[in-house]
């Protein structure tokens, strides 16, 4: 009976040994989360420290109240609505990039007729002439055309309100009828369909959303990409967008099961890096495991979006860029995005960066 005892316990120690840590993660259906998709597929079995899960959110703000309730580890988030988290309760760390560059604008068909756009994705750019556009289409309605973003809280809105400053016309958040553009919330997968019904109004529209739902109107019929956001948000190895954050409390229990997640994060993403200069081949296969999460996202449309000729979206160094978060910041305080700056040394945790994710 001893030995049957002593034999039960040691085998309960030697499993808790082995035990993996539940690191469960939240996203969003875009190009941006595709790295957290492939680590999953991937990699999830490879994990010795981690249990990885994820799991689909529709929009950012049920993705908000998911982390804020305490309901999961780690979520992957559009950089200034974590800057206005942590602004309200610093109860978590930023941990890693999950992407850099990879949004885009969209105009529907009514918006389309103000300009002349090149037949070429890659030769389009965010030029005077696109600005004008929207100046043209509210003095035909007599009102601000309307442009969908994911939340107001977004580096969307923070690249709207840049690439209209810089063209000389301004922007509204939500409201504003003296402006130029309003930007309204609309979450990511009905981001193409707000663009449809605008056309049925006979309205003007356009929506600046990630990867690959500008894509996707234009492989759909419905619509036009006007330009992509790494022409207007410059900075060095492409702009800051979405962010991995980690709950304190998660990184204190789970230190080495997150620094393991964060790793394969950032392998998946040096995979999607080497299916684009492979070429269509690889991404075919990229695309296949990307559409078992995200079936919305037709393949051509995720080959479009991770294109080596368009070069709109990358996924390597993904370490922590206090100067990239900074950009971000700056201007979104700047258009009345967020309230608030904060201490990046106090918000960022360097610690997860990794060697694997650099050029």
């Amino acid at each position: 009976m001893k030995k049957i005892v002593l034999f039960m316990l040691v085998s309960l120690i030697a499993q808790s040994a082995f035990a993996k840590e539940k690191v469960h993660a939240l996203y969003i259906p875009l190009a941006d989360h595709y790295p957290a998709i492939i680590a999953y597929e991937k990699y999830r079995n490879e994990m010795k420290e981690a249990e990885f899960t994820i799991d689909q959110k529709k929009s950012w703000p049920s993705l908000r109240g998911q982390f804020e309730a305490g309901k999961t580890d780690m979520a992957f988030i559009i950089s200034p609505m974590a800057m206005d988290m942590f602004a309200a309760k610093p109860n978590f760390k930023w941990v890693s990039l999950l992407h850099r560059n990879g949004n885009a604008l969209a105009i529907n068909k009514h918006m389309e007729q103000y300009l002349t756009l090149e037949s070429n994705r890659k030769d389009r750019k965010p030029t005077q002439a696109v600005a004008e556009a929207f100046s043209k289409a509210k003095q035909t309605l007599g009102q601000p055309t309307l442009s969908g973003v994911p939340s107001l809280l977004s580096t969307h809105t923070v690249i709207l309100y840049k690439f209209l400053k810089d063209h000389g016309k301004t922007l509204g958040i939500r409201i504003g009828k003296d402006k130029d553009v309003i930007a309204v919330p609309v979450a990511p997968p009905t981001s193409p369909v707000f663009l449809q019904i605008q056309d049925r109004k006979d309205r003007p529209a356009s929506f600046e959303q990630s990867l690959p739902w500008a894509d996707v109107v234009e492989t759909g019929g419905y619509g036009k990409v006007a330009w992509y956001s790494k022409d207007v948000l410059q900075w060095p190895n492409g702009h800051v967008e979405c962010i991995a954050i980690a709950r304190n409390e998660s990184i204190k229990s789970k230190k080495a099961a997150i620094k393991e997640v964060i790793y394969y994060l950032h392998k998946a993403g040096r995979d999607i890096q080497q299916a684009q200069q492979a070429g269509r081949g690889e991404l075919v296969k990229i695309a296949a495991l990307i559409r078992k999460h995200i079936p919305a996202h037709t393949e051509e449309s995720i080959i479009q979006s991770l294109s080596k000729e368009l070069d709109v979206i990358n996924y390597t160094n993904l370490n922590i860029d206090k100067g990239g978060l900074k950009q971000v910041m700056d201007l979104a305080i700047e258009g009345g995005i967020i309230k608030q700056a904060i201490n990046i040394d106090a918000f960022a945790d360097e610690q997860f960066n990794t060697q694997i994710t650099l050029d």
